[in-house]
């Protein structure tokens, strides 16, 4: 049965961020992502999470403010992305958060795929046992991200046959992107190692878009999938009053694997 994490980082705001692991297992989710879990230290995550599974974080940004969006495809930046890396890897592991996704920064052109695809293996190198995840944003909110397109991210996977690294399936980025979120994931299902999803297209609760939820908890469960569907949206009004989507999906499931 698929298990829901709720992203922490835009879920829950109303309180404080140690605050909200105990409101998402109060609301019925199994477990967490965070994007950022830099701010506060990681003792203080591993007391708010009091055993709440964390599904994932984000490889550190860089100085957000200026511009950064992560290093792994920025020529010149191997050195800042193998620091940043290795501290994700640090918390990922104190945590045991079984995704990181790597964040590719700003950056075109073959010199900044062979420089992402050469960081990539050495990350995959250092932390073997790491699922790593990839996850292409759309160019009207991250202009100039290297990771633009669903099928030039499925392309690196396939040049790479790394096993731990994967593709993290954004079902709002993949309808901002391509149009019709349905046909990125029928190309690239075989490849996804965690899934987030939201509604289409106000990045609302989940539902809406043309994409069958229900359709994919249960493509999910037949198949084994042993990750998690994460939900990374901006709820409409306060978190908890939203939620309708995650006990449908969840009494659905329950239903499926009876």
């Amino acid at each position: 049965m698929p298990r829901f994490a709720a992203n922490l980082t835009m879920l829950f705001t109303e309180v404080p961020a140690l605050d909200r692991p105990g409101l998402a297992a109060q609301a019925g989710f199994d477990g967490a992502e965070i994007l950022f879990p830099y701010d506060q230290p990681v003792k203080d995550w591993e007391a708010a999470l009091a055993g709440l599974p964390l599904a994932l974080i984000n490889t550190p940004p860089g100085d957000w403010a200026s511009g950064d969006r992560g290093f792994a495809a920025v020529p010149g930046e191997e050195g800042r992305f193998r620091d940043s890396f290795l501290r994700a890897a640090d918390v990922a592991g104190r945590l045991g958060a079984r995704s990181i996704h790597i964040m590719a920064g700003v950056a075109r052109g073959p010199q900044a795929e062979a420089v992402f695809t050469e960081n990539l293996a050495w990350a995959a190198a250092q932390a073997p046992a790491q699922q790593l995840v990839l996850e292409p944003l759309n160019p009207d909110d991250w202009p100039g991200y290297f990771l633009n397109d669903f099928d030039q991210t499925g392309r690196i996977l396939d040049d790479l046959a790394l096993p731990t690294v994967g593709l993290q399936f954004d079902l709002w980025h993949a309808a901002r992107i391509h149009g019709n979120p349905q046909a990125v994931w029928d190309r690239h299902r075989a490849r996804v190692a965690h899934v987030q999803i939201a509604g289409f297209p106000g990045r609302n609760e989940p539902g809406g878009g043309g994409f069958d939820l229900t359709g994919l908890c249960s493509e999910l469960d037949a198949a084994g999938y042993d990750g998690w569907i994460a939900a990374e949206y901006r709820p409409a009004r306060a978190t908890v009053h939203g939620l309708a989507w995650l006990q449908a999906l969840k009494a659905r499931s329950r239903l499926i694997g009876a």
